[in-house]
């Protein structure tokens, strides 16, 4: 069963919706990212790839524009979401506005999270009605148990 698709709940460029986030990507885009990725389930240290791959591929003559961890947690954010969009416009996203995109998708993953709704399902407690009292045992003779219920 295929589920209708959303789109973002802020927009790219929309850093007044939530000017902390903002300041925090301004101030400090890598620990911004490593949030980002931590919240989604990732490992924190991922986006530091990022750092250090156009470097490393461009030395051994691969040029590279889509920082690779950036990419692929847009697009895994977008999907397990149901947010629509392209994995052309993620690419342009993360290659020509990774700061914004980073900032999309921690307002997205705030967002998300906020509108979870915890449901804690309790049993009924439950009453028990006394039950056969514990057999009385007699003493007869040596190795002979006798018992009365």
């Amino acid at each position: 069963m295929a589920y209708p698709l959303t789109t973002w709940n802020t927009g790219l460029f929309d850093c007044f919706d939530d000017v902390k986030s903002c300041c925090y990507g301004f101030w400090c885009c890598p620990c911004l990212a490593c949030t980002v990725s931590g919240k989604f389930g990732e490992n924190r240290c991922l986006p530091l790839c990022d750092l250090c791959s156009p470097a490393i591929t461009a030395a051994c003559g691969i040029p590279l524009c889509a920082p690779p961890a950036a990419l692929a947690l847009r697009v895994g954010i977008r999907h397990k979401y149901g947010i629509q969009g392209s994995l052309c416009k993620d690419i342009a996203t993360s290659c020509f506005c990774m700061w914004c995109s980073w900032c999309q998708m921690h307002r997205e993953l705030k967002n998300r999270k906020k509108n979870v709704t915890v449901v804690n399902m309790q049993p009924a407690p439950v009453t028990m009605a006394p039950g056969p009292t514990a057999p009385v045992i007699f003493g007869g003779p040596p190795g002979v148990v006798v018992a009365s219920y």
